[in-house]
């Protein structure tokens, strides 16, 4: 998923204060804030705790995105605001060691260092179980600032076994990469080929995760169904992930549909542990546009695709996402689009209007849309997925759904969940149910919750 700056890392309740702070700041998807977990765990043996205030920090960690363009910016943006608390430590006597990392750092290290120069080291998505290392190398080194990066096969092994969770779900990355080059896009240039993770190394993340706990977990990957870590791809994986004792649930994301397979078709009907949600972008649904972006499929495949997905599971919830404003996109080729999303019915979709990235084939290609047409094409979409998915809410309302209780709710007495289509379920409730998975029965729905009852004699 793409996405804007997170919210810091919380930090960690620990025994006693740890001997040196660590802030680390994420920009952009799910694998992003996995990778900032996993972050934090290398670094913790070196006695850095995770604290949420950069003002003071030993080590300012800026986890990047470089699918926007003003993601990038606000990189820099951020950086100027680091650099003065940096100078501020010095002037104590102290030191602030800043890392910027993941795809931004990929794609334009030297230039950050060109840039910023207070910025000490430069670090890959591929090279972050690295950063004890590097840190290291940079104290010793006095001025010396690292960019460096490394092959994704060296990253899990390295990663320690101790886990960090806070909560009953967690992420999982299985497979890292892309190669399908879409002309848009620029995760094959800074996250390289597609790679996947054994899977006895998965199972056995997975079996720590759910003794700490974690009822669901949710498969990442740049093309998560393309993984190839066993035999039978991720249709097998998904099936020895659902013999995990404490691990009720499974969702994957974010698949293409060129690596749709009929092997994870069926398992979405056969393993009741794989949730019946499914995020599978087409961006356009003009055959014209999805050949521009080089998607390697036709809007009339996506839509068969669909067809034989809820042949095997008629009740799961589509997402997508979509791009409007692509070079070259037509009045036509944005009524295609339409035409696709009324065909498909989602349940949710993420929307943005084309972002030029240099160095992808896209930004050089002619005819790029006017902003104010980009603008009215997005709203007009946008108007449309919003009313798909409030009937796909609506559609819910009267049913008795297993609702996984997450957290306490925002009010006095309520507790809160995500149903099996992944939309939030508001209940009141006692908190002693947080961790299991209850019966709930649908009253209401809005454009972006449930909210409903738990049916007691189950509770």
């Amino acid at each position: 998923m793409i996405g804007g700056p997170r919210a810091p890392i919380t930090p960690a309740m620990t025994q006693s204060a740890p001997e040196k702070r660590l802030y680390i700041k994420t920009y952009g998807c799910q694998m992003n804030v996995y990778d900032s977990e996993r972050m934090a765990d290398v670094l913790r043996p070196l006695g850095y705790g995770v604290t949420d205030d950069p003002e003071g920090a030993d080590l300012v960690v800026l986890n990047t995105c470089h699918i926007r363009e003003k993601a990038t910016e606000k990189v820099y943006s951020e950086l100027g605001q680091i650099k003065l608390m940096k100078n501020r430590k010095a002037d104590a006597g102290g030191s602030m060691t800043i890392a910027v990392a993941g795809c931004v750092a990929q794609a334009e290290g030297e230039e950050i260092m060109r840039r910023q120069p207070a910025v000490d080291l430069v670090v890959g998505p591929q090279a972050y179980h690295q950063l004890p290392e590097l840190i290291a190398r940079a104290h010793r080194a006095t001025g010396e600032r690292l960019s460096a990066d490394f092959a994704a096969d060296e990253k899990f092994d390295a990663l320690p076994a101790e886990r960090h969770v806070e909560g009953v779900t967690a992420f999982l990355t299985v497979q890292e990469g892309c190669d399908k080059f879409c002309t848009f896009c620029v995760v094959p240039y800074t996250r390289g080929g597609e790679w996947s993770r054994p899977a006895d190394a998965i199972l056995a993340e997975a079996r720590v995760l759910a003794g700490k706990g974690v009822r669901e977990v949710t498969l990442l990957g740049q093309n998560v169904n393309a993984y190839d870590g066993c035999d039978g791809g991720l249709a097998a994986l998904v099936r020895q992930l659902a013999k995990v004792d404490g691990l009720d649930r499974i969702r994957y994301t974010t698949s293409h549909p060129r690596d749709m397979d009929e092997a994870l078709i069926a398992a979405h009907g056969e393993v009741p542990e794989l949730m019946p949600y499914l995020h599978l972008p087409v961006q356009s649904g003009s055959d014209r546009i999805l050949k521009a972006m080089n998607r390697g499929h036709r809007a009339e495949d996506y839509l068969r695709l669909v067809e034989r997905i809820r042949a095997a599971r008629p009740d799961i919830a589509m997402s997508g996402d979509f791009i409007v404003g692509f070079p070259g996109e037509r009045d036509s080729d944005f009524e295609a689009t339409l035409q696709l999303v009324r065909a498909v019915g989602y349940a949710g979709a993420f929307s943005f209007k084309y972002s030029r990235r240099p160095g992808t084939p896209a930004s050089a290609m002619p005819g790029q849309v006017a902003p104010e047409v980009a603008d009215e094409r997005l709203q007009r979409l946008n108007a449309l997925l919003q009313e798909q998915q409030e009937a796909f809410n609506r559609s819910r309302v009267g049913m008795v759904a297993p609702v996984l209780i997450e957290k306490p709710g925002r009010h006095p007495g309520q507790i809160g969940g995500r149903s099996p289509w992944l939309q939030p379920v508001h209940i009141d409730g006692p908190e002693h149910l947080i961790g299991r998975i209850a019966p709930v029965r649908i009253d209401a729905a809005t454009r972006n919750s449930l909210s409903g009852s738990l049916v007691l004699e189950h509770a």
